[in-house]
């Protein structure tokens, strides 16, 4: 669930045209902020609003349970989940049920300014009880009827990709036999005034390595992927989309906001999940960088790709999903891991656009590397990859916490 739309296929067929789903929105005024554009996913389809309970859903309960429906419809799986099958729910996000929470206290100083009883109070509590960050995995887990470990990451950015860390860890101890690991987050007043306040938002849709780049863009939804035992997916006939084959994570303990300059931090968790998945740098094909657009995210992260790849850092392929669907928060590593297997299974490397069309010399500039950071990133057109075997997904998160997620194509993987 994306600023692209509803469902992976939307998601897919916007990345390979380098559509991107950064604009103007709606959800909030956004005119008292410095900038104005971010990437707002629009109206659920009518199968799923005729859901039970959807209607007392938030938004971000409402993208996960979304993700959910299909990623069990898509793995071919029986839901509700019966008692001889161990499911476990393992979900990232960064505030929940936030945008509610602030419908709330703003219905409420209402109530209170016009001295409104609590019956006839505009004020709902249920918008206030969804306000917890566990609530979008509570979600999922009440409609496919989970009753293994349900366990919410809310570590910044790097929140989705640690759950699916977390829901790999499950899987090889057999605490659980079917992982669903994901993550959501919707817009909200905070994290969008927040991210401005900081100074860390484009006034245009984000630039990742580009020169000229001036921060972030926001955007919302939700991303789901289904885990399985190898074994346990091919006894029950069911065609692997690609293998989890390692993930890694450390914390830079730098600075509360800014990166670790030198990129120590995010290698580290590159190098650890590189020796998770058993593969060399030189294995890898591709990276889907966590790639922010803003001057010291993307300085970081190439120092960090520098220390994992050496000088094979300046020609691996790179791709920047963030410049597409925006930032999704806790949701970011979650959706960027289904990116990444996607480019896997098509062997195709989805592009991002390259600048605003050259209509000045300034814009022009744009298109443009960024000094000093010569990543090789795939602009305006996909890059076919017919032969890629392996793709690492980095998350870089406020307070220096890091996550990669290696994946292997299941093709390639068979035939070794």
């Amino acid at each position: 669930m994306s600023g692209l739309g509803w469902g992976v296929d939307p998601l897919w067929e916007g990345l390979c045209a380098g559509r991107s789903a950064i604009g103007p929105f709606r959800r909030f005024d956004h005119q008292p902020h410095r900038t104005h554009v971010a990437a707002e996913a629009g109206e659920a389809p009518r199968e799923l609003a005729a859901l039970p309970g959807w209607d007392r859903l938030s938004l971000a309960d409402r993208f996960a349970v979304g993700a959910a429906v299909e990623g069990v419809r898509q793995a071919g799986l029986s839901v509700p989940f019966t008692e001889e099958i161990e499911a476990g729910v393992f979900w990232g996000s960064s505030t929940g049920g936030m945008w509610e929470a602030e419908g709330f206290f703003r219905d409420f100083l209402v109530d209170l300014k016009q001295g409104r009883s609590r019956a006839r109070s505009q004020a709902r509590l249920r918008d206030l009880a969804s306000h917890q960050v566990n609530a979008p995995g509570d979600a999922v887990a009440r409609h496919l009827g989970v009753a293994g470990p349900v366990q919410t990451v809310s570590s910044a950015c790097a929140s989705g990709a640690l759950a699916l860390g977390a829901a790999l860890e499950a899987l090889r101890s057999g605490t659980v036999d079917v992982a669903l690991a994901g993550g959501s987050d919707s817009l909200c007043q905070l994290t969008y005034a927040g991210f401005n306040a900081l100074r860390s938002v484009d006034e245009s849709p984000c630039r990742p390595f580009r020169a000229g780049r001036a921060g972030m863009s926001i955007g919302e939804g939700a991303a789901l992927l289904v885990l399985e035992p190898l074994e346990r997916v091919l006894a029950r006939g069911a065609a692997p989309l690609a293998v989890l084959a390692g993930t890694g994570a450390s914390c830079d303990a730098h600075h509360m906001t800014a990166p670790d300059p030198s990129g120590e931090g995010a290698a580290a968790a590159l190098d650890a999940a590189l020796r998770d998945a058993g593969l060399a740098p030189a294995e890898i094909d591709f990276v889907n960088t966590h790639g922010t657009g803003t001057p010291l995210n993307d300085a970081a992260e190439w120092n960090a790709l520098r220390r994992v790849f050496g000088v094979r850092a300046a020609e691996l392929p790179v791709t920047a999903t963030k410049a597409l669907l925006g930032h999704l928060l806790g949701s970011s590593g979650a959706i960027e891991a289904v990116t990444t297997v996607l480019c896997l299974r098509h062997g195709l490397l989805h592009p991002v656009p390259s600048g605003e069309p050259a209509v000045s010399a300034e814009a022009a500039v744009d298109a443009e590397p960024a000094a000093g950071l010569p990543v090789a990133l795939v602009l305006d057109h996909p890059l076919p990859l017919p032969a890629a075997r392996a793709g690492v997904s980095t998350s870089l998160a406020f307070g220096g916490s890091n996550a990669a997620l290696v994946f292997t194509r299941w093709t390639a993987l068979n035939a070794s």
